[in-house]
């Protein structure tokens, strides 16, 4: 077996077990990663070993959240377990989106554990151009 000594990893194992498994009250934080790609903005949150079933992604105004839960796996009475290091129970991050997002076309594909959701940027907050009128001819301007 395989023994690793983390004085961090160890002090987050006791308070997870002071405090008792996340719940839907009192969810844990997820971790993300957020950066734009060409039009759109992509936001990547790890949750490895939840299904994709027991994944709710909510959109209010401009508020994003997004919700998950790991469940304990189904024991049999043979099964004595040894270490239980992966965190059970609810997970949740908010974000405040930016009013130039496009939350109606919101694109989410869960593989390999990383939910990713794809936010395109609103053709309102593109860069346009805008005509001039002056006089008898116009003038463009790149803005």
């Amino acid at each position: 077996m395989l023994m690793r000594t983390d004085p961090f990893r160890e002090l987050d194992r006791l308070t997870q077990q002071l405090m008792g498994p996340a719940t839907w009250s009192r969810p844990s934080p997820m971790p993300m990663d957020a950066y734009r790609e060409g039009d759109q903005y992509v936001v990547a949150f790890d949750i490895p070993g939840v299904s994709a079933d027991a994944i709710d992604i909510d959109v209010e105004r401009n508020m994003l959240t997004v919700k998950a839960e790991r469940r304990p796996l189904a024991k049999t009475d043979d099964v004595q377990m040894e270490l239980s290091e992966r965190p059970l129970g609810a997970f949740s991050r908010q974000i405040a989106l930016a009013d130039t997002l496009d939350t109606e076309h919101i694109q989410a594909d869960y593989d390999a554990g990383v939910l990713t959701l794809r936010i395109p940027i609103a053709e309102r907050a593109k860069p346009r151009k805008v005509t001039i009128g002056v006089g008898a001819g116009r003038k463009e301007i790149s803005g």
